[in-house]
């Protein structure tokens, strides 16, 4: 059997992941290494490692890379590749498949191909230019000899940097695949399941701290979305924690200054978990933040979505999403606008670019016959036309 470690270091990778783990954990020709880390094993990120033992996953290693709330980025990467670096020696997989662009799963790949263990990457060739993302993203692509784009666009990109489109399968978005398929709780469960009256018109709000080189302080763009929240009325706001960035505590913690302000008005919780957050996100009369999931999710449910700031510039945009600076008035104007019925009817006509079908299916038929023996060297040729809905392998 072929051996497929998968690494996970956040709530929102685990959620985008758990199709392919469900799958991989039954498959007869796939043999699953899950190997837990980052933010997962954080008491102070809400030790999301509970939700991946709810599912009943078999967790073969967890490796904790944080040793507290705020630390160097640089000194974190270096720790993961030394923990990381001394697992594949002594637990050598076929394959290590990584998904996205942030700086935990950036060091595992640099120790898994400094082992020569072969990467297969889910989600590369996207463009976010307002988040260090961007960068550890693209360096991934060039560490992988197998990739999993979840658009045409980004496929294409792909092989524009240099990767032959044999090693590119347009397979669509995971966050697709989970919000067409993973059952959703009903307002009255979220109610109960969260302690926060959604009964009424409710905000799902998420955000990070921007981290590209020269960006904003992150607490006076948090200050300014609180702002904005607190000078928009007939809503309630429901909030979660901010990532394991440079930053995110300050987010965090002024997120919950806002919701202990505001008891009547909003509510904070650390991490809703993947069913919870999809059915909020189903429910929510807007999505507010800067997450990727508010630009790349919300299409499918065709809700009216604002995204502050640059942490998703470049990304591609449907038509339910607003953009605005990271200023409290403009914020407050776009809150405004993605309220009003007349963008609420905009929103619903969005069509989401990610619907590959059964995309974690996919995956898993490429990583049992995909022959990764070749030496992956640079493509210079013409780039095809991608279909995330056609059939790979």
């Amino acid at each position: 059997m072929r051996t497929i470690c998968v690494v996970t270091a956040t709530r929102a990778e685990y959620g985008l992941l758990r199709p392919v783990l469900q799958k991989l954990a039954v498959d007869d020709e796939l043999q699953l290494q899950l190997v837990v880390t980052g933010a997962h094993l954080c008491p102070w990120l809400g030790e999301t490692v509970r939700e991946i033992e709810a599912d009943g996953l078999p967790i073969a290693a967890r490796l904790p890379i944080f040793r507290q709330e705020e630390e160097p980025v640089a000194q974190t990467i270096a720790r993961t590749m030394t923990v990381f670096d001394q697992y594949f020696a002594d637990h050598r997989p076929d394959v290590v498949l990584l998904l996205g662009d942030r700086f935990e799963i950036f060091a595992v790949a640099a120790a898994a191909s400094a082992r020569h263990i072969p990467i297969a990457h889910i989600s590369g060739g996207d463009v976010t230019l307002g988040a260090a993302d961007e960068y550890y993203r693209h360096c991934i692509t060039k560490m992988a000899a197998l990739h999993f784009p979840s658009c045409a666009d980004s496929a294409a990109r792909l092989v524009r940097m240099g990767e032959d489109p044999r090693r590119v399968f347009c397979v669509g978005g995971l966050g697709d695949e989970n919000i067409r398929t993973l059952p959703k709780m009903t307002r009255e469960e979220l109610c109960e399941s969260t302690g926060f009256p959604l009964m009424q018109p409710f905000a799902l709000v998420t955000y990070h701290p921007e981290t590209s080189a020269g960006a904003p302080s992150p607490a006076l763009q948090v200050d300014a979305l609180c702002k904005a929240m607190a000078a928009v009325p007939g809503v309630f706001w429901l909030i979660t924690g901010s990532n394991a960035d440079e930053g995110g505590q300050i987010c965090t913690r002024a997120m919950q200054t806002f919701s202990a302000a505001h008891p009547d008005r909003a509510g904070f919780i650390q991490s809703l978990g993947l069913r919870r957050y999809l059915s909020a996100m189903e429910c929510a009369s807007l999505v507010a933040g800067n997450s990727s999931s508010g630009v790349v999710e919300t299409p499918t449910f065709g809700v009216p979505t604002v995204n502050i700031g640059q942490r998703q510039a470049g990304r591609l945009l449907c038509d339910n999403v607003l953009c605005c600076v990271a200023e409290s008035s403009a914020i407050e104007q776009a809150l405004r606008k993605a309220l009003s019925p007349a963008f609420a009817a905009v929103a619903r006509t969005a069509r989401s670019p990610y619907n590959g079908g059964d995309t974690s299916g996919k995956i898993c038929r490429v990583l049992r016959r995909f022959d990764f023996a070749p030496v992956k060297t640079f493509y210079d040729g013409p780039v095809p036309e991608f279909d995330p809905q056609k059939e790979c392998l």
